[in-house]
């Protein structure tokens, strides 16, 4: 509604007559009418008579003129110049319009895709990485893109590689890897960045990364060994190369480094060779530790090492080495692909396990000398496990057992040593000592010990006195008289003898006829044990010699067998002399005993002087107080 068509309303309105119910502006129009007319008329006077300014249900539409259709018409200009720029190879041009279309039409996936390639040709990878990450913020599937994307990376970081800018490039291609994780060549390139740049650690992590995902190929394997090389790990670096030719024999760069690594281990093994034979064993250990580093797989390594170990009483390491040793062997007789012929694994593994033996002896002789005869016995029996035909051994473990009362078990032992070297003095010694001292404790054996030294008369007097208490009264004037017969100087067994022929001297006894008899019994008896035992006694002298493993050079060849001529032997828990020792102190031990046993038992009728007077006998007393007494003698008070 106009001015014009106000005025009329204004003037009807004033022509009628006023009603007497309404207002005092009474008007046909309701107020919203009359409010909108007012709006009207208030633009009319503004505006003039302008149509632009027309109400869009009052406008005439034109099609040419819609501003969504302007918009679009002109980006597609735009793209198709940038198109066409790009046939040019117009590429800053193609880049502008495709800026300028994107402008109209911001969400349109091709024209970022377009820009991109344009940046690309460019060689602006940034704004390219840009214009894709847009691209797949708009569209559905964005997968292709991404893929995209890591090759630009990936052209960005071989372009910084070639540079020399390590870090850049290593930037790159790890975001390149991240969006196709599963493309090797571009992990391939990351690790080429990392290496040049001497990550090596980050590298080795990586390809063992491909190696646990299942990708195991000679290829890798000998990379990693490479890796390994470079940080100073040389053991699983030869464990890798062997890896790598189990999967591909025909590997020559894998078999080159394997055979470099072969040849630096036999030289420290020839180095170890000549320390040991200049008496440098902690130097020697020192080779001989590179060369297992180097060749961590060879049994004459292990063996070259147990040895020293066994030298330097290491015996824990020894042993391990030595086990190391003989299954290494064992394992190489089965692959008949292996380096080292049969006979050479044949002879490693004979010398390994007879120097195993060896070492359990030693073990052994060493528990021995600090006290632990439980834990001796038990390498004494390991070692007769590996070793049934070695008399020492046997020996060691009797006297294992005798140090700790096991009689039984003792004789056991010194019997089976005898049955394989019945010749052998240390033995008879051995079974004499334990035959007398199972006769002084239980008073039961009564012929052991005489059996296998009839010549020594404590046996016979201690056997005299354990008859008595039986009784076997005949039994012990026989021993009384060998007792007197072998030592005239024994005191101790004069009353013995005197309570055993009541009313005769010592000089009737040995004159009479009974005592005849048994003096020619006696040297039978000795005089056959004599032919018996050997001449020159003869003490076991252990294994053969065993050598060490040889060299490649002839010149380390002749030094270990120079090393080897020293030979080996057997060590025996307690030595000869010191066994006769053994037998003399409780020789001398048990007469003291006796002796104060007699001087305290009741008078007996004899007229003669008394053996000692009471003082000697008390210091005696206070004296054997303050010994170690081997045994515990019953308390008695006469024959």
């Amino acid at each position: 509604m106009d001015g014009q068509a106000l005025e009329r309303v204004t003037k009807n309105q004033q022509k009628q007559p006023e009603p007497k119910d309404q207002g005092v502006f009474p008007t046909s129009l309701s107020e919203q009418e009359l409010v909108e007319a007012r709006r009207k008329s208030a633009l009319s006077r503004i505006l003039g008579s302008s149509c632009i300014f027309r109400t869009p249900e009052n406008r005439i539409e034109r099609p040419d003129l819609q501003a969504h259709l302007i918009i679009r018409n002109k980006a597609n200009e735009h793209y198709e110049n940038g198109a066409e720029a790009i046939t040019k190879s117009q590429f800053s041009k193609a880049v502008n319009c495709f800026y300028k279309a994107i402008n109209l039409q911001p969400k349109q996936t091709e024209l970022y895709v377009s820009q991109a390639e344009a940046f690309l040709q460019m060689c602006d990878f940034q704004s390219a990485v840009v214009s894709y990450k847009q691209a797949c913020l708009l569209a559905s599937e964005a997968k292709p893109f991404q893929t995209r994307m890591a090759f630009i990376y990936y052209l960005q970081g071989q372009c910084l590689y070639d540079q020399g800018m390590f870090l850049g490039a290593l930037e790159s291609f790890t975001k390149a890897a991240e969006l196709k994780p599963d493309f090797r060549s571009y992990h391939v390139r990351r690790l080429a960045c990392l290496t040049a740049l001497g990550h090596y650690g980050d590298c080795l992590k990586l390809v063992t990364s491909w190696l646990d995902a299942g990708c195991q190929t000679s290829d890798l394997f000998t990379l990693r060994a490479r890796l390994y090389k470079q940080l100073n790990q040389v053991a699983p670096c030869y464990h890798d190369l062997k890896s790598a030719l189990a999967l591909n024999p025909g590997c020559s760069e894998a078999g080159e480094c394997l055979r470099g690594l072969e040849e630096v281990s036999d030289r420290a093994k020839q180095m170890a060779v000549r320390r040991v034979l200049a008496g440098e064993l902690p130097g020697a250990l020192a080779s001989i530790n590179s060369a297992l580093e180097h060749c961590p797989e060879n049994g004459h390594h292990y063996l070259f090492r147990g040895i020293l170990y066994r030298r330097l009483k290491d015996f824990t390491a020894a042993i391990e080495d030595l086990v190391l040793a003989v299954e290494l062997s064992e394992a190489g007789e089965r692959d008949p692909e292996g380096d080292d012929t049969q006979e050479d694994l044949k002879a490693v593994q004979e010398d390994a396990k007879a120097q195993l033996v060896l070492t359990y002896n030693d073990f052994a002789v060493h528990c021995y000398s600090h006290g632990h005869y439980a834990e001796a016995a038990m390498l004494l029996t390991k070692a007769i496990a590996e070793q049934k035909e070695e008399r020492g051994l046997y020996i060691n473990r009797g006297d294992c057992f005798f140090k700790q009362a096991e009689w039984e078990f003792a004789m056991a032992d010194y019997q089976q040593a005898q049955e394989m070297a019945s010749d052998d003095h240390s033995i008879w010694v051995r079974l004499a000592v334990i035959h007398n001292t199972r006769g002084i404790l239980l008073y039961q054996e009564r012929k052991g010990s005489i059996k296998y030294n009839p010549g020594v008369s404590q046996y016979y007097e201690n056997r005299a006195k354990a008859q008595q208490k039986v009784p076997n009264m005949e039994g012990a004037k026989h021993d009384a008289i060998c007792t007197l017969i072998l030592d005239p100087t024994n005191d101790q067994v004069v009353p013995l003898l005197l309570s055993l022929f009541p009313g005769c001297s010592v000089s009737d006894v040995l004159s009479s006829e009974t005592s005849r008899t048994v003096r020619a019994q006696l040297m039978d008896t000795i005089q056959a044990c004599k032919q018996t035992l050997p001449t020159e006694p003869s003490l076991c002298r252990g294994f053969d010699r065993i050598t060490l493993s040889q060299g490649s050079d002839s010149q380390s060849d002749n030094q270990s067998e120079d090393w080897s001529d020293a030979g080996e032997e057997l060590n025996h828990c307690v030595a000869q002399p010191e066994m006769f020792h053994e037998v003399i102190r409780n020789n001398k031990q048990v007469k003291q005993a006796v002796r104060l046993a007699l001087e305290r038992r009741p008078p007996l009728h004899y007229a003669g002087p008394r053996l000692a007077p009471v003082l000697k006998v008390e210091l005696e007393q206070s004296a054997l107080s303050s010994e170690k007494r081997p045994y515990n003698w019953r308390k008695f008070k006469g024959f």
